[in-house]
Order: structure tokens, then sequence, then C-alpha cells
């Protein structure tokens, strides 16, 4: 993959903030040819860059009024059955292999209390190569432009 130059970094910017803007719109908004755009679109996602276009769900909205980081201790040489196991969960939206303190933070989203009880309790902590969970409860979840912060240089 060859570095981002500006237009392909403009290009992520706008893409993030609507994924559904068409081609024609993207190359007017940029000031370049819809051929231009198209071919860098293209490129982006086959490298890899773009991963894919998805609608972005209020979880409360969607019923999964509670969200919580939950973190596990593990014996190592259970990760990746541990990570395969955890990947089908329902509710569990991202998972980390992280350093430090513990070994693996997911971001749990479920229907309520009980529900998010349920799944860490009677599921996560009985899985064979966990040793131990914590759970911190997510109170409010402001909206971040993730892009931006990662493009802060434009």
């Amino acid at each position: 993959m060859t570095p981002l130059d500006v237009i392909d970094t403009r290009i992520l910017v706008e893409l993030s903030k609507d994924g559904r803007m068409s081609v024609r719109a993207l190359a007017q908004l940029l000031h370049i040819s819809r051929a231009n755009a198209y071919a860098r679109v293209d490129r982006l996602q086959q490298s890899g860059v773009i991963r894919g276009f998805r609608a972005d769900l209020d979880p409360v909205a969607t019923g999964l009024g509670t969200t919580a980081y939950v973190t596990l201790n593990l014996r190592q040489a259970d990760w990746r059955v541990v990570r395969e196991r955890l990947r089908e969960l329902p509710g569990v939206v991202h998972i980390g292999l992280v350093g430090g303190e513990f070994d693996v933070i997911l971001l749990v989203r479920a229907i309520d209390n009980a529900h998010l009880g349920r799944l860490v309790l009677g599921v996560i902590q009985e899985m064979p190569g966990v040793v131990n969970t914590r759970t911190f409860l997510v109170f409010e979840e402001p909206t971040l432009d993730a892009t931006a912060a990662i493009f802060d240089r434009l």
C-alpha cells in the first residue's frame, strides 16, 4: 500500500461522515474527477484501508441499554480458543488482546444489567482458560468523531 496522500485522507474523512455518499458527490466535494474518485475509493477498499461500509446504530434505540467493559485474565495457552468463543457471543462488540494488568478487554452491550450478569457470570467466567473477570459499567458514551482523531493533521 502506498502512503495516503491528502486526497486519500480527505476521501476517508468524507466517507466516514457519510458512507452512503455517491462517488459523484465525493468527486464534486473534493474537486477531482469521478474517475479519479472511483479509482481511489476502489484502491482504498482493495488495499484494506476501507474495510467496509456500515450503518451506525444507536445501541439504546436497538434495545441494548447496558454497556460495559469487561476485562479478562487468561491462561495464556488458551487465548486462541477463548478468542473464538468470545467472537460467537451476542453482545460482544469488541475484543482486544492487551498488555498490562489484564489480558483481554471486551466491549459488551446487553439488554439490561441482569442480561449482562448472565453473560459475564454464566458464560464468560465459565469458559475454560478464563481465570477471572472485572466488569466496568459505562454510564455515558459521548459521540466522538473517530476519523477526526485519526486524521487531525488536516
